[in-house]
C-alpha cells in the first residue's frame, strides 16, 4: 500500500512537471489556479469593503449630526437628500441593510474564507490545486455575479433591500410596505441565491480537497490550525447555506406567487386585510437564524485559524495546547448549529425553549474561552516579533475577549429581553465578529503577502494602519454599550426624537468623527497593498522563518505550486524553538532522522519508521527512472 502510494504521488509530481502556457484570459480572469483565484476574492472583498463602509459612513453621520444639511451629497445620493438637505428615513434603513449583507457575506465570508481558503490549503497541505479548478472557477464568478446584482440594486429608483440584513417578513415579502421592498429586495433574494451557490462550491471543494489531496506524510494531526480552520468552515457552510436558500426561496413565492409561508392576519392601511392566512414570521427567523449563527464562525474561525500560525510563528514558540485548538474548534462546529434561537428570544418562544438555548449558549463559551487560553498562553515568555501580522492577530485576541464578554450578557435570556435589538447588541456583534474577524483579514493579509506577490509591504504603514484602526475601533463600538443599556433600539434614524435618547447626541457625534477617522486609516492599508504589489521590496522565500509547507515552494510559484516533486512531510507545524535544535524552526519537510539532537523521546521512535518509508520512496523513483530510460 505504501509503495502504491509513493508511486501515484510520483506519477502526480510528474504529470506536473511541465509549464502551464496561459494566455491574460485564462490566467488573470477565467483561471483555474487557485491561487490566482484567491487574490480574485481579496481584490473583491476589498471592493466591497470600501463600499460597505462607506456606507456605514453615510449612516453615521445621520445619528451623529441629525441636523447637519447634507446637500453636498446630493450629487452622490441624488433624491434620497431632500430639498432640505435631509436624508431620506426610507434610504436610511436601506444603508443599515445593505451595510450588513456587504460585510457579513460579501466582505467577512466570501473576502475572508473565499481568499485564505483557496490560496492556503493546496500550499499548506501539499496539492498541486483545488480538487476542482473548475468548480472553483465558477464558486467566484458566482460571488462575481451575486455582487453584480447586489451593485446594481444600490442604484434603482426606490433604492435597495430595506428592512435590516436579516430582511424579515412581513415587511419584506409585501411590496407596498416599504421603498426597500420592492424591486431592491427582489434582487437581494436573487443575488443572495447565487452567493449562496457560490459558497457550497466553494466549501465542497475545500472539504474534498483537504480530504483527498493532502502530500505523503500530511495526516489530520499535522495540519496546520488555518486547515482546520477552513475545513471546519466549509463543513458548517454546506450544511446551513441550503437553509437560508430555503428560507429566501419561500421568502420570493410570498412575494410573487401569492402564498403564505410567512404571512397571516396583516392588515394594511388604505387596502385592508390581506388574504393571507396561516403563515407564520418567526418561521423564517427559525431558518434564518439556523444558518445566521453559524455564519457568526463561519466568519470567526477562518480568522482564528490565521491568528493561530501568526502567533506561533512571530511568537518563535510551538502552539499551546495544540491538540485542544482543534477539538474546541470541533466543539465550536457542533455548537453553532444548536444555539440559533438565542436571537429569538423575545419572539414569543416557550420560555423554557427559551431557557435550554440560554444553557447551550453559554457553553459555547467555554471552547472559545479555551482558544483565548491557548493564545495568551502561546504569548506568554515567547520571544515575540511586532510584525503588522502578529499586531492584528493580538488586537483579534482583544476584541475576541472584549466582545465574547458581552455575549455572556445577551446569552442570557432575562437580560437579553432588555438589551434584544438596542445598540449593545450592535456593539456585541460588531466587536466580537466583524471587527475582530477583519483583523483576522488584516492579519492573513500582511503575513501571506510575500508569498501573494512576492513582495513585502511597509511595516511603518502597517504599523500606523494597526494603531488607528484598532484604537478607533474601540471608540466606535464601546460607547455603544452605554448607549444600548439606556434602551436605545438599533436601526433608528434619529437620537433626538426622544427625551430618554437625546442626553446621548454628543456621544454619538463622538462615535461618528471616531468611524470617520477609523475608515479614513483604511486608505493608508490600501495605498500600502496596492503600491507594495508593484513597488515594495522583494521578498525572500521564507520572510517569517516559518515551518509551514507554502514556503518551500518558489517565490512566485505558477500552477502547480511546486516545480519538481511535492515534498513530503515528517512533523508537525510547530517545531519552533526546540531545544537542541541549530535554529529556532525547524520545517515541517525536514525528516526527524535529519536533527537527532533536538528529537523528544517519542520521535526518537518515529525514526526508524521514518527511514523505512524515505527508503521506499527512493527505490520506487529508481524503478520510474529505470522505466523512463
Amino acid at each position: 500500500m505504501a509503495t502504491a502510494n509513493v508511486a501515484s504521488h510520483s506519477a502526480h509530481d510528474h504529470d506536473h512537471d511541465h509549464e502551464h502556457h496561459e494566455n491574460f484570459i485564462t490566467k488573470y480572469i477565467f483561471t483555474l489556479d487557485h491561487k490566482m483565484i484567491g487574490k480574485q476574492f481579496l481584490v473583491t472583498g476589498i471592493f466591497w469593503a470600501l463600499i460597505g463602509g462607506f456606507l456605514s459612513i453615510l449612516f453615521r453621520l445621520q445619528l451623529g449630526f441629525p441636523d447637519m444639511d447634507m446637500s453636498f451629497l446630493k450629487p452622490i445620493l441624488g433624491g434620497w437628500i431632500d430639498d432640505g438637505g435631509k436624508l431620506d428615513p426610507n434610504f436610511y434603513l436601506a444603508l443599515v441593510t445593505m451595510h450588513g449583507t456587504i460585510m457579513v457575506f460579501f466582505v467577512l465570508t466570501a473576502g475572508l474564507s473565499g481568499t485564505f481558503s483557496n490560496f492556503l490549503i493546496p500550499l499548506q497541505i501539499g496539492a498541486r490545486d483545488m480538487a476542482s479548478g473548475f468548480m472553483n472557477m465558477l464558486s467566484y464568478w458566482f460571488f462575481f455575479i451575486s455582487g453584480a446584482i447586489m451593485f446594481i440594486s444600490l442604484f434603482l429608483e426606490n433604492g435597495p433591500a430595506g428592512g435590516g440584513w436579516v430582511v424579515y417578513p412581513p415587511l419584506s415579502a409585501l411590496e407596498q410596505t416599504i421603498p426597500g421592498s420592492g424591486t431592491g429586495m427582489t434582487l437581494w433574494l436573487i443575488a443572495m441565491t447565487f452567493f449562496i451557490a457560490s459558497s457550497l462550491l466553494g466549501g465542497i471543494n475545500y472539504v474534498s480537497t483537504v480530504i483527498n489531496l493532502r502530500t505523503k506524510g500530511m495526516t489530520f494531526s499535522r495540519l496546520p490550525l488555518t486547515i482546520w480552520a477552513f475545513f471546519l468552515t466549509a463543513v458548517i457552510g454546506i450544511l446551513a447555506f441550503p437553509v437560508l436558500f430555503a428560507a429566501a426561496l419561500l421568502l420570493v413565492f410570498d412575494r410573487s406567487f401569492g402564498t403564505s409561508f410567512y404571512l397571516a392576519d396583516i392588515y394594511i392601511s388604505g387596502e385592508g386585510a390581506l388574504p393571507n392566512t396561516g403563515g407564520s414570521p418567526v418561521l423564517y427567523q427559525h431558518l434564518f437564524w439556523f444558518l445566521g449563527h453559524p455564519e457568526v464562525y463561519i466568519v470567526l474561525l477562518p480568522a482564528l485559524g490565521i491568528t493561530s500560525e501568526v502567533i506561533a510563528t512571530n511568537s518563535r514558540k510551538p502552539i499551546f495546547g495544540y491538540k485542544a485548538m482543534i477539538i474546541s474548534m470541533l466543539g465550536i462546529t457542533i455548537l453553532s448549529f444548536v444555539v440559533w434561537a438565542h436571537h429569538m428570544f423575545v419572539s414569543g418562544m416557550n420560555p423554557f425553549l427559551g431557557s435550554v438555548f440560554m444553557f447551550l449558549t453559554l457553553i459555547i463559551a467555554i471552547p472559545s474561552a479555551v482558544k483565548v487560553f491557548n493564545y495568551l498562553t502561546t504569548l506568554w515568555r515567547g520571544n515575540l516579533i511586532f510584525t503588522p501580522g502578529m499586531l492584528f492577530s493580538i488586537g483579534l485576541v482583544s476584541f475576541f475577549i472584549s466582545g465574547g464578554l458581552t455575549g455572556i450578557f445577551l446569552g442570557n435570556s432575562a437580560i437579553d429581553i432588555q438589551l434584544h435589538d438596542t445598540y449593545f447588541v450592535v456593539a456585541h456583534f460588531h466587536l466580537v465578529m466583524g471587527s475582530a474577524s477583519f483583523f483576522g483579514m488584516m492579519a492573513g493579509i500582511y503575513h501571506w503577502f510575500p508569498k501573494m506577490f512576492g513582495r513585502m509591504m511597509d511595516a511603518r504603514l502597517g504599523y500606523i494602519h494597526f494603531w488607528l484602526t484598532f484604537v478607533g475601533v474601540y471608540l466606535v463600538f464601546f460607547p455603544m454599550h452605554y448607549i444600548g443599556i439606556a434602551g436605545f433600539p438599533r436601526r433608528y434614524y434619529s437620537f433626538t426624537s426622544y427625551d430618554f435618547s437625546s442626553m446621548y447626541t454628543d456621544l454619538n457625534m463622538f462615535v461618528s468623527v471616531a468611524a470617520i477617522v477609523t475608515f479614513a486609516a483604511q486608505f493608508i492599508f490600501l495605498f500600502n497593498f496596492f503600491y507594495s504589489m508593484f513597488r515594495g521590496r522583494k521578498a525572500s522565500a521564507n520572510p517569517w522563518r516559518s515551518t509551514t509547507l507554502e514556503w518551500t515552494t518558489p517565490i512566485n510559484p505558477g500552477h502547480g505550486n511546486w516545480p519538481g516533486e511535492i515534498p513530503s512531510v515528517y512533523r508537525w507545524p510547530y517545531d519552533y524553538s526546540k531545544p537542541g535544535a541549530s535554529e529556532d524552526f525547524i520545517p515541517q519537510t525536514v525528516p526527524l532522522s535529519a536533527t537527532p539532537e533536538s528529537n523528544l523521546p517519542h520521535e526518537q521512535e518515529l525514526v526508524k519508521l521514518e527511514k523505512e518509508i524515505i527508503a521506499d520512496e527512493e527505490d520506487v523513483l529508481v524503478a520510474n527512472e529505470s522505466k523512463e530510460s
